[in-house]
């Protein structure tokens, strides 16, 4: 298979691992949903690829350094302070997981990604606790 379809079959994965996990989020009215998530992975993947193919002798985990923080600002964007309390929590921790799903599918890790999509919507499906 030559390598950019490959890598675009890759990065499509990404994009419907990370709507997956935010069609659960927008279902749930939550402020990150399937447009927005599908976009974190599929854009996480294509820095993933890059830095390896893109970059012959580059640093991939420097890349992936750097999309690690460059989520954390968005995650901490999605962090409100309100009524005494803090909202938005999981869904900053969903855009973090969605990231790495998004550099897990760019890697071709076919069964990795996969996996921990599914991790994420079954601990999404979980009891929260009330807020008092």
């Amino acid at each position: 298979m030559p390598v950019q379809l490959e890598m675009t079959l890759r990065l499509l994965l990404a994009a419907v691992l990370g709507g997956i996990i935010g069609f659960q989020r927008e279902t749930w009215g939550k402020p990150a949903g399937l447009r927005t998530l599908a976009l974190i992975g599929v854009g996480s993947g294509l820095f993933g690829i890059t830095s390896t193919l893109g970059f012959p002798g580059g640093n991939p985990s420097m890349i992936a350094a750097g999309v690690v923080t460059g989520v954390g600002f968005l995650g901490a964007g999605a962090i409100l302070h309100r009524h005494g309390g803090v909202e938005g929590l999981t869904t900053a921790a969903t855009i973090w997981v969605a990231a790495g799903v998004g550099l897990a599918a760019g890697a071709g890790l076919y069964i990795l990604a996969p996996a921990v999509t599914a991790m994420a919507v079954i601990i999404l499906f979980l009891p929260q606790k009330k807020a008092k």
